[in-house]
């Protein structure tokens, strides 16, 4: 009998739940920075064993609303947990356990779900420190186990998924076990280049871009032609965007090809433009079209 459901990662920004879906998948779905906002979708990664599947659920990071895209960035994640088989609450073993962290844990005990907790990033830490980090995870009161991990290296990730597995049900695999994802292709294409705009600014503007895909072809020649546009907010951060003769534009853009290149296997061509749509974050319509729900 094979198991399988959906397993809900949750956690206060930059606790590393995107590297640690990427690690239990064994592929990079998920998009990694350490700017907060980096998960604005519910990101499903889909784990498959011999007699067993896993779909993990990458939720944005618990925040308060304060426009249109963070209120629905919240409510993604309410309503991923509340129709989750599990729970997995991952807290930064390298920083104390605070309101963010225990607010989480309530959020998963009142959707009744069966939660466990990750304390991840020990191999930054000393003995002394990952048993101090267990003691204070442990008093979050989840009913599960509380699991040292490292994404980062793979530290006491198998146990961790062994943990899992056994909280979902008994039933057939809810996916091909060749998939990976059930990202579109554009919106994974779009991720990555937001990634590396993330990886190259600061202050607001991590906050204030999006990214969308407007064509992908594939040539007699097996070239990948992608256009693509950076969303900003105001003239100037466009102008921070492009850059001094437009270095910057040109910067993101080659390493987001190379990404690209990796993950389809294919030459890349990417056509990266700047512009500037105000209020893109308070539009529901263009939240729509870009997928965050």
């Amino acid at each position: 009998m094979t198991r399988s459901g959906f397993v809900a990662l949750a956690g206060r920004p930059n606790v590393g739940k995107s590297t640690l879906l990427n690690r239990i998948v064994g592929s990079k779905v998920a998009i990694v920075s350490n700017r907060p906002q980096t998960t604005r979708r519910a990101i499903r990664g889909i784990a498959t064993g011999e007699d067993w599947q896993l779909v993990a659920v990458d939720l944005p990071g618990v925040q308060r609303p304060r426009d249109v895209l963070t209120e629905r960035m919240q409510r993604r994640m309410e309503r991923e947990l509340g129709g989750s088989d599990a729970a997995l609450l991952v807290v930064n073993g390298d920083q104390s356990v605070g309101p963010g962290d225990r607010f989480i844990a309530s959020a998963i005990r009142n959707a009744g779900v069966p939660g466990v907790v990750a304390v991840n990033k020990v191999d930054l830490l000393s003995r002394a420190r990952t048993l101090d980090a267990l003691e204070a995870a442990a008093q979050l009161e989840l009913e599960g186990d509380v699991f040292p991990v490292s994404a980062q290296t793979g530290a006491g990730v198998g146990e961790l998924v062994e943990a899992l597995v056994a909280l979902v049900p008994e039933g057939p695999f809810l996916y091909s076990p060749e998939e990976q994802t059930d990202m579109s292709e554009r919106v994974r294409l779009a991720e990555l280049i937001r990634e590396q705009v993330l990886a190259r600014t600061r202050d607001e503007i991590p906050h204030a871009v999006e990214v969308e895909v407007d064509e992908i072809e594939e040539r007699d020649d097996g070239l990948l032609v992608i256009e693509a546009r950076v969303w900003a907010d105001t003239e100037s951060q466009k102008g921070i965007l492009i850059g001094t003769g437009g270095k910057m534009v040109r910067d993101i853009g080659t390493a987001a090809r190379r990404e690209i290149e990796a993950l389809t296997g294919r030459r890349v061509h990417l056509d990266l433009g700047v512009r500037v749509r105000k209020g893109w974050r308070r539009d529901g319509a263009l939240l729509d079209r870009l997928g965050i729900e």
